[in-house]
C-alpha cells in the first residue's frame, strides 16, 4: 500500500511537472510581449528625454531673450545719457563764452 501511495504521488507530481512546461509557441508569445514592453518603455523614456531637452531650450532661450533685451536697453540708457552729457556741456561752453 505504502509503495502504491508513493508511486501515485510520483506520477501526480511528474503530471503537475509536465504542465508546467510551456510550448514554443507559448515561449515565442512570452518572449513577443517581453519585447513589446521593452519597446515601450524605450518609447517613453525617450519622450521624457525629448520632453526635458524642449523645457531645458526653451529656459535657455528665454534667459538669452531676457539677456539680450536688457542689453539694449542699456544702450539705449547709455545712449541718452551720453546725448544729455553732451548737450549740457555744449550749454556750459556757450554760457562760459557768453558771460566773458
Amino acid at each position: 500500500m505504502k509503495i502504491t501511495k508513493t508511486l501515485a504521488i510520483a506520477a501526480g507530481l511528474a503530471a503537475l511537472a509536465a504542465c508546467n512546461k510551456q510550448t514554443p509557441a507559448e515561449n515565442n508569445a512570452d518572449q513577443i510581449e517581453a519585447n513589446a514592453d521593452n519597446v515601450a518603455d524605450n518609447i517613453t523614456a525617450n519622450a521624457d528625454n525629448a520632453a526635458d531637452n524642449l523645457t531645458a531650450n526653451a529656459s535657455n532661450e528665454a534667459d538669452q531673450m531676457k539677456a539680450d533685451a536688457k542689453n539694449q536697453a542699456d544702450a539705449v540708457k547709455n545712449a541718452a545719457d551720453n546725448t544729455a552729457a553732451a548737450v549740457k556741456n555744449g550749454a556750459d561752453a556757450t554760457v562760459n563764452n557768453t558771460t566773458k
